[in-house]
């Protein structure tokens, strides 16, 4: 009797046990799997702050990945270095019916370097694992602890990571003494966090449930900016011996002002007095800038360097002045140095920069915002922005990296928060002419001319470097016509705060215009067709366009003489909206058929019912680009 009491008592709690870590994809309701090539089953993360050289991180996720679509989401990245060690890591992995396939821990994962190829000194070290599974769906399960010697930056909480990743539960609990004082940024959070405390300890719980995965909506704000995020900030912390506290952006940018920059940009006498004689026939502050800006860019090359505090603390402008190589903080501290010496004044600005704009939160002050730093200089009625990373992009151009958005400058008075140029609609420019002439056969050559400005002279400037096979090899990419070959390809660079790019082409492609019969068949548009958009209907993003520009392409073409010019007739287009306009025109003069196309495209943030305008909007210019004449032949 007590033998079948023991196994009835096992089986249940083999049966609990099972019920709690059931891993069986047929359990995953199927709301969850619509649309879904990932599911979270289930994320626990803890963050207990002992003390500020003291946080705890332990995390407990099971992802479900239904097909290779999902696979980045079952793969654990984890950085450390002499401030984060880890305490422990271990896993398994299930088939689709909830069975062990596998168990891993700490050994199994790779360990590298988190050296990026342009990192001189870099302690941080990447652990990083993917389940080798051939079999969809599978379910991987990690348990991990790690633990911070800071609390400057906290782990935040982003439960659902992408469109196409369902979650069926997860929660972030953040632990703390009850007289810590920590700031919340909570964000598209409908919840209300559970909170308990006692003499030892406030928790606070957040949790959501039963999030479902979406369609990647084109032409979307960036997925940061509508997900559901906790951010967490304590008001004192603890950085690799250092100690400060902020509330606001004032108090940060004062902080590391003082604390990581004040002390480092002391410049040798010799340096100082080589300054002076480099600017002093120079008229005006700028002109002095323009002239030590030219001796950083031959002086200097960027290279990363990430030693301890090294991620926010540059190292000393003397030492950048020896070695003649940092990182961005250290260029802009040394060219901050530099600039001293000739009297001018500038400030040190904290930038998130990419090619999609991103700007500091002005109502939320935090260290993780920003991963670049550029220089400003506040000249009277002409402020001047340097980017001093680049030994080739032009004095007070800011480029698409960090163009139009809010920075954060760090001053001996506190932080305050600047906001850089944009780049405009009507700056970023593509003026191309070309003249062509298409043989009877319906092969065509010519020349053609291209002057980029504004981001799009960005886009095309890395061209110049490089060899004349691989300039080649990326032109036929960019212009994607069918036989195209370049005979001849040049470029020419006005660098200046308005730089301009100028590249000449000569060029023949085989069968443009076929023959067939009595007939020539000619697409006008050859090199700029604007691809067409899905029609998607029930919208809910805004319609978020990163960026304005504007295209200008005439094309002339001299025809054949046995084309019948006298039954041409011109093909004009025009239209308008919120988006931007569009225009094509045709004529014909003897021999001579020009054809005229612009296209603008305004960037700015459009309700989500617009969308129907803006597809339609894309999809005429588009069906537009690609009209064809049937040019008639004489007999």
């Amino acid at each position: 009797m007590k033998s079948l009491f023991t196994a009835v008592f096992l089986l249940l709690c083999f049966l609990t046990g099972f019920a709690q870590d059931n891993y069986d994809v047929d359990l995953i309701p199927a709301n969850l799997r619509n649309r879904a090539n990932a599911c979270i089953r289930n994320q626990e993360t803890v963050i207990d702050m002992r003390a500020p050289d003291n946080v705890m991180l332990s995390v407990k996720k099971a992802i479900t990945v239904f097909n290779q679509n999902g696979e980045d989401e079952a793969r654990l990245v984890i950085y450390y270095d002499k401030n984060i060690s880890i305490k422990g890591i271990k896993g398994e992995v299930y088939n689709s019916v909830g069975l062990p396939i596998t168990k891993f821990n700490q050994n199994n994962f790779s360990d590298m370097s988190a050296a990026d190829g342009f990192s001189l000194f870099v302690d941080s070290r990447v652990k990083h694992y993917l389940p080798s599974v051939n079999e969809y769906p599978y379910t991987v399960v990690y348990n991990y602890e790690i633990r911070n010697k800071q609390n400057l930056i906290i782990p935040d909480w982003t439960p659902k990571p992408a469109d196409d990743v369902s979650v069926e539960k997860s929660t972030y609990t953040f632990i703390c003494k009850p007289t810590d004082q920590v700031r919340v940024k909570t964000q598209n959070y409908n919840g209300t966090p559970e909170v308990t405390t006692d003499e030892k300890q406030k928790k606070t719980v957040w949790k959501v449930n039963n999030i479902l995965a979406v369609r990647t909506e084109p032409y979307s704000p960036a997925h940061e900016t509508y997900a559901t995020s906790i951010q967490i900030a304590p008001l004192d912390f603890y950085y690799y011996s250092h100690k400060g506290n902020y509330t606001n952006w004032q108090e940060l940018g004062k902080w590391i002002y003082d604390d990581l920059l004040k002390e480092r940009k002391a410049l040798p006498p010799a340096t100082v007095q080589m300054v002076k004689d480099l600017v002093k026939n120079e008229k005006t502050d700028k002109d002095k800038a323009r002239k030590i800006y030219q001796y950083l860019q031959d002086k200097t090359r960027y290279i990363s360097v990430q030693i301890g505090i090294g991620g926010f603390q540059p190292i000393a402008a003397s030492e950048v002045d020896r070695l003649g190589y940092g990182d961005c903080k250290a260029l802009v501290n040394y060219m901050q140095s530099l600039l001293s010496a000739a009297d001018i004044a500038s400030d040190y600005c904290v930038v998130e920069a990419g090619s999609e704009k991103k700007s500091m939160d002005p109502k939320y002050a935090s260290m993780v915002q920003g991963n670049h730093i550029i220089l400003c200089m506040p000249l009277k009625g002409d402020t001047t922005w340097l980017e001093c990373t680049s030994q080739k992009i032009p004095f007070g151009f800011l480029s698409d990296f960090t163009d139009d958005r809010l920075v954060l400058a760090c001053t001996p008075e506190g932080g305050k928060l600047l906001h850089t140029p944009k780049l405009t609609t009507a700056e970023n420019l593509q003026i191309r002419k070309a003249n062509l002439t298409i043989e009877a056969d319906g092969n065509i050559t010519g020349k053609m001319n291209t002057v980029y400005e504004g981001a799009q002279y960005e886009n095309q400037e890395g061209l110049i470097s490089k060899s004349i096979t691989e300039q080649h090899k990326l032109l036929k990419e960019t212009y994607n016509i069918d036989n195209i070959d370049f005979e001849a390809v040049a470029f020419a660079q006005k660098k200046d705060i308005a730089p301009k790019l100028t590249e000449d082409i000569s060029l023949n492609i085989r069968n443009y215009a076929p023959v067939n019969g009595n007939k020539m068949f000619l697409q006008l548009n050859a090199f700029n067709i604007k691809k067409s958009i899905p029609e998607i209907k029930n919208r809910t993003l805004p319609v978020y366009i990163n960026r304005g520009y504007t295209d200008e392409d005439t094309i002339v073409y001299t025809l054949p003489d046995n084309v019948d010019t006298t039954l041409i007739f011109n093909q004009d287009k025009t239209f308008k909206s919120d988006f931007g306009q569009y225009v094509c025109k045709t004529s014909v003069e003897g021999k001579k058929l020009t054809y005229y196309r612009k296209f603008v495209l305004n960037d700015g943030t459009f309700p989500a019912e617009k969308y129907a305008d803006f597809s339609k909007f894309i999809n005429d210019v588009n069906a537009a680009d690609y009209l064809k004449l049937a040019l008639s032949l004489k007999k």
